[in-house]
């Protein structure tokens, strides 16, 4: 089978791309690196500045694959209906209805902020919490303001639900993801976890001592719609507390492998707390043996069938759940031991990149 994966979020294409290849498939990867992360792609596609001189010289690459690579593929799969290239939502309507035309199926995947996700979360209101709201208070930022204006009132809505609607079938890699898709197109949507390479058999049979070394990367752009700066501020109240007791490792917008090669070295990863379920971070650091404290609500266990793996310290986004749980976990560190090897379980159960990528192939064969 050929495909083409275009766009990247958090080596989500890459990682499902390179399993792909391992069973035999033709696959080409399209991205800009997702920024700075410098992510692994076949054609780097990436616009400089907005400029007009760097959106011409971006837009005559984009074209020439456009008309001379991107034809003839069984499967072209995106990122995102507005995110998979750098141009403006009227330019890539245009751009999908061509792959359209030219391939035999079209995919994307639901794996962000786009409109169908923000007029779930923000409008319906339909989860007990989210990037927007929590039970007790609105999450407002400036990115959060940015994004629902664009998505909900420009022609960034019309681009979403042209492509939702013609599209041959929507991917959910997340349990929020799939709840705002499932309704309007549950005919064409699945949710398929999101894969996660594996290199080899980890083993978790240390004990765990102190210091517990609490990680905990920093994106300034995002903190606040990730909630890394809340975890941050609680992390270091708890080092100040029991400053033998824990270390508090950060990093700030590095290169995929330098961050994770900073992560190795750590216990636990403090990651995201608005999300009902563990996304490609903290999968990442379970698959290599390290403690998550993320999102991991039992809405996402039910929908894996998952009932004895709890691998994930379910953070809810309040500032005195997080610190009272990470206390308990810095109390307690035997705990961390088994986060670990229930971790590894976990991912091996569910996200292993081989069974994933066949997930991705029998979805796209059914449609």
């Amino acid at each position: 089978m050929r495909i083409l994966l275009i766009g990247e979020f958090s080596n989500v294409h890459w990682s499902l791309g390179t399993a792909l290849r391992k069973q035999g498939h033709d696959v080409t990867i399209v991205s800009d690196g997702n920024n700075w992360r410098e992510y692994p792609c076949d054609v780097r596609l990436r616009r400089k500045s907005k400029s007009k001189l760097h959106t011409a010289i971006y837009l005559i690459k984009v074209l020439y694959h456009l008309i001379f690579k991107w034809h003839g593929y069984d499967v072209v799969q995106l990122i995102h209906p507005t995110l998979f290239l750098e141009l403006r939502a009227h330019r890539l309507q245009k751009i999908y209805d061509y792959l359209r035309r030219r391939n035999k199926k079209v995919f994307m995947l639901a794996a962000g902020n786009d409109y169908q996700y923000i007029y779930d979360s923000y409008v319906r209101r339909r989860l007990r919490y989210c990037d927007y709201y929590t039970a007790k208070r609105e999450v407002k930022n400036d990115y959060n303001s940015k994004v629902v204006k664009e998505f909900l009132y420009t022609d960034k809505k019309d681009v979403c639900l042209h492509i939702s609607d013609t599209c041959d079938g929507i991917i959910a890699v997340l349990y929020e993801y799939y709840v705002a898709y499932a309704d309007e197109y549950k005919a064409k949507t699945a949710y398929i976890p999101l894969p996660i390479e594996i290199d080899e058999e980890k083993k978790c049979d240390a004990v765990q001592t102190y210091p517990i070394r609490l990680f905990i990367g920093m994106d300034h752009k995002r903190d606040a719609i990730k909630g890394t700066d809340i975890l941050y501020r609680v992390a270091m109240q708890l080092k100040e507390r029991y400053p033998e007791k824990c270390e508090v490792i950060k990093t700030e917008s590095l290169p995929y492998k330098e961050y994770i090669k900073i992560m190795s070295g750590c216990d636990m990863l403090l990651d995201q707390i608005y999300s009902y379920t563990p996304a490609m971070n903290a999968l990442k650091a379970m698959s290599i043996g390290i403690a998550v404290a993320s999102g991991g609500e039992e809405e996402h266990y039910e929908m894996i069938k998952e009932k004895e793996l709890r691998p994930v310290i379910n953070l809810i986004p309040e500032e005195k759940d997080i610190y009272e749980k990470l206390e308990e976990i810095i109390l307690h560190p035997e705990t961390i031991s088994r986060l670990k090897r229930d971790g590894v379980k976990y991912v091996q159960k569910h996200h292993d990149s081989l069974k994933v990528a066949q997930q991705y192939i029998d979805f796209w064969n059914s449609k």
